[in-house]
């Protein structure tokens, strides 16, 4: 179970991380500093952070809702990005 759990949540945040918003700002202080160790680990350091941050916050909701009301919120949630980006309206 902890290998799938581990391989899963690998293999989601990859590629939801590819071509995003930060993966461009990194390409572009590897560029204007000329310094790609140094953005390679701060890069790091703040993805590992902001994780931290939603596994904490993650298992706090866990335990005072249930997860099929998570399941459902984050479902509508992802329906309604989804259609205000095709429609524009983000």
């Amino acid at each position: 179970m902890f290998w799938k759990t581990l391989l899963t949540t690998f293999g989601l945040v990859f590629l939801a991380e590819l071509g995003d918003k930060t993966q461009l700002a990194t390409m572009l202080l590897v560029a204007q500093n000329k310094s790609p160790l140094a953005v390679f680990f701060g890069a790091a350091v703040a993805l590992v952070c902001s994780t931290i941050i939603g596994v904490i916050v993650g298992s706090i909701i866990n335990k005072v809702i249930p997860t099929n009301y998570i399941h459902i919120a984050a479902g509508i949630a992802f329906i309604t990005i989804g259609a205000l980006l095709l429609f524009g309206k983000l």
